[in-house]
């Protein structure tokens, strides 16, 4: 859900970039696209800049953040203990766990400078309440954590595959689109989080009614579609050539999206099975 504020703050970052390194009077031009066309004082060619995001620095951060999830997930799925058949019981510390996960998230999309400290915490922090929730999940429906994690890469593969190949495009509108119902569904699970505090619950959502099954699956793919922009986010940042920290924002984006993504997909599994 952390598109809504990363697009933002990746225009503002492109913008500043360009202001910071405006050619002055009678200086070279070096084009936007093509960054590494610039040459040294000497003349000599091309020079490389290491100071500038790359793809192979984004798969790099993320890959980080994925073995710092997974290796706190696997903490997270023995702090719960085992519950009676028909019983759920998620641990008492997962809602402050899941707060502190979501500001993490919100500094960083903030504060892109300060993503490649706050993505790691984030990560961790996120793997505890992923490996708790998937050990409950795991207690009452036998394989279902295997299948979510399954449909997750399959899901993954096939829209980094649909973006790839141009099959599907990401545009302004579909953009707008996207940013604008993940907001919405944003809105509405806070809504009904404060509403739980209260002991009052939304049925319809929740239930495994058809209606239900109907809002996991927008919800899931809506949550699929934010990967989509999360690509276009990480190929216009390297176009742009922005500076390296950003390759941790992204990399946090990408993170988030997954996570939400695998959530959504083990809530519609769980539906499916009552």
């Amino acid at each position: 859900m952390a598109n809504a504020l990363l697009e933002k703050t990746l225009e503002r970052e492109v913008d500043r970039d360009r202001a910071g390194n405006r050619a002055g009077w009678a200086a070279p031009a070096v084009t936007e696209t093509e960054p590494e066309a610039a040459t040294d004082a000497a003349g000599r060619g091309p020079v490389v800049r290491t100071d500038r995001m790359t793809m192979g620095g984004i798969a790099s951060a993320t890959s980080v953040l994925f073995v710092i999830l997974l290796g706190f997930g696997a903490w997270g799925w023995t702090l719960v203990d085992p519950a009676p058949q028909g019983q759920v019981n998620f641990p008492g510390w997962l809602l402050p766990a899941v707060i502190g996960a979501v500001l993490l998230a919100i500094a960083g999309a903030f504060r892109p400078a300060i993503a490649r400290f706050v993505a790691p915490i984030y990560a961790a922090v996120q793997g505890l309440v992923l490996g708790a929730i998937s050990h409950v999940y795991e207690n009452e429906w036998s394989g279902i954590v295997v299948q979510a994690v399954g449909l997750t890469a399959i899901v993954f593969a096939a829209m980094l595959f649909v973006y790839a190949t141009r099959i599907v495009r990401v545009t302004d509108r579909m953009r707008r689109v996207i940013v604008g119902a993940t907001l919405g569904i944003a809105v509405f699970y806070g809504i009904s989080i404060l509403l739980s505090l209260f002991s009052v619950e939304m049925p319809l959502i929740w239930d495994a009614g058809p209606f239900g099954i109907l809002f996991s699956l927008f919800v899931a793919g809506l949550a699929a579609f934010n990967l989509m922009l999360d690509f276009d986010m990480a190929e216009r940042g390297v176009r742009a050539a922005l500076p390296k920290h950003m390759e941790w924002f992204v990399a946090l984006g990408l993170m988030v999206s997954i996570v939400w993504l695998y959530l959504e997909i083990l809530r519609l599994l769980s539906k499916l099975r009552r």
